[in-house]
């Protein structure tokens, strides 16, 4: 088989009469141009930042938008929290909580009284006789609940009422709180906001920082002493 081979091209390099190299003195004005745009463009900032820092260029404030709260939004808010709680069969004149973002708003009736560290309760039984001192063991029933009116805790389903010593952190700040001045045979809802409220993580039953409900009927109060034996010692209360 034969190669044929060809002679190589050559190719000439030619510039049009449009596009012509710099002489010495284009480039000297060029180069004028540019320093003349760019001492320009000096004055003009340092004009501008004389302008600001005496005051005679006002400067304006920004301004973010702001959402406005829309009534019908809080109306609707309110129907749908109205609606979840009818479908967990929550207690009548079970409050209402509206959240819009990390703010909550606590919608109840008039006959719920909301004391000044936040606490919100309603009695529906006075009951009679003292109220519980720290010390004193405190015998209650009591049902929980979440902002959705949904029952998460009874101790009428455990079978047995709850027993806690008072001034012991035995219960959470804001239970503890709704019972300080509750007499026995009375029954109370507690609203507890959420800096009063339970500890929350996977081993209790509480998720996320969020307001708690609990009817709570208290029992009966008793005293308390401690009794020592020997090495042993305990609280006894009769």
């Amino acid at each position: 088989m034969m190669m044929l081979s060809s002679p190589p091209v050559q190719f000439k390099l030619s510039f049009s009469s449009k596009y012509k190299p710099l002489s010495a003195n284009n480039k000297y004005f060029l180069q004028k141009d540019e320093r003349e745009q760019n001492m320009e463009n000096v004055n003009r900032r340092r004009l501008l930042v004389f302008l600001v820092t005496t005051g005679l260029l006002p400067v304006l404030p920004s301004t973010a938008k702001s959402k406005i709260k829309n009534p019908y939004d809080e109306k609707r808010l309110l129907e749908q929290n109205k609606r979840i709680q009818r479908e967990n069969s929550a207690p009548d004149d079970f409050p209402s909580f509206v959240r819009e973002g990390f703010e909550v708003k606590v919608v109840a009736s008039d006959n719920y009284i909301k004391r000044d560290y936040g606490l919100i309760y309603r009695d529906f039984e006075v009951g009679t006789g003292d109220v519980p001192k720290s010390g004193q063991q405190v015998t209650f029933h009591y049902i929980g609940y979440n902002e959705s009116g949904r029952r998460i805790d009874s101790s009428y389903q455990q079978g047995s009422p709850a027993k806690i010593r008072m001034g012991t952190n035995a219960l959470v700040p804001g239970f503890e709180e709704g019972l300080k001045d509750k007499k026995p045979g009375g029954k109370r809802r507690i609203i507890i906001p959420p800096e009063l409220g339970p500890p929350v993580g996977p081993s209790t039953f509480f998720s996320s920082k969020q307001f708690e409900v609990f009817d709570v009927e208290l029992l009966g109060v008793k005293d308390c002493t401690r009794r020592t034996i020997a090495f042993y010692s305990d609280v006894v209360c009769d």
